[in-house]
């Protein structure tokens, strides 16, 4: 196999470490056309669910072409923007006054997208409307962050991206909460997190991850088979 297993124990080694030279491994041979399209989602989905390093390494047994210098170059291009995002933002000191924002949204429809800053307190005040915020391309300057939400009849949807952890903390009166997004568990590879706060009456709240890795990973592969000049198999 092309992972090399003499030296440091597989046990012994970081499973983020061994997850992404199985992944790169995966990629590289499905956009090459090493192996088809369902083996390479079958031995994706177990890639990035799996915490043991030899059902990982399984996944690539049999695969001998290794990445390269020009998917090096794309890996980069696609993924190193946005996991160093959050380091280039300005810092603010513990001893400056607490960063706040506010949203009011009454009879109305609320979006924040893009690269947008993240306070590292934002209050949102909901009525009879409909709020969406959208994480995946923002820019956090704290690794902790709080909303404080007065939801009154009104739905409020949360996109983060996979790096991001959400704790829901909501006072839910005839009102529904969704979170589907994980809390930040020990090697979960989240950097981020924030905790909401408030109540919500009559409404809805929905937290979901924008795309996930493995959609990500999927979407990746494609562009580096487009590039090779090779249809989606």
């Amino acid at each position: 196999m092309a992972i090399d297993t003499s030296g440091v124990k597989l046990e012994d080694r970081p499973i983020a470490q061994v997850r992404e030279a199985v992944i790169d491994q995966l990629i590289m041979n499905y956009s090459h056309s090493v192996i088809s399209e369902q083996a390479f989602e079958r031995r994706l989905d177990i890639a990035t669910n799996s915490d043991d390093p030899y059902v990982l390494i399984e996944q690539v047994a049999d695969l001998t072409l290794e990445p390269d210098a020009k998917y090096r170059a794309m890996w980069s291009q696609n993924f190193a923007a946005s996991n160093t995002a959050p380091s280039t933002a300005k810092t603010i000191s513990a001893n400056e006054s607490s960063d706040k924002d506010r949203l009011v949204s009454i009879l109305s429809s609320d979006e924040r997208s893009g690269p947008w800053r993240v306070p590292q307190h934002l209050t949102i005040v909901n009525a009879l409307s409909s709020v969406e915020l959208d994480f995946s391309e923002a820019l956090f300057e704290h690794q902790q962050v709080t909303l404080q939400l007065s939801n009154w009849l009104g739905s409020i949807s949360i996109k983060v991206p996979e790096h991001v952890a959400v704790l829901s903390d909501v006072n839910n009166i005839a009102a529904s909460t969704d979170n589907s997004v994980g809390s930040g568990e020990p090697r979960s590879g989240k950097t981020h997190c924030i905790r909401i706060q408030g109540y919500s009456v009559l409404g809805s709240l929905d937290i979901a991850i924008k795309r996930s890795l493995k959609e990500r990973f999927t979407d990746f592969a494609n562009t580096v088979r487009s590039a090779l000049g090779l249809d989606k198999a």
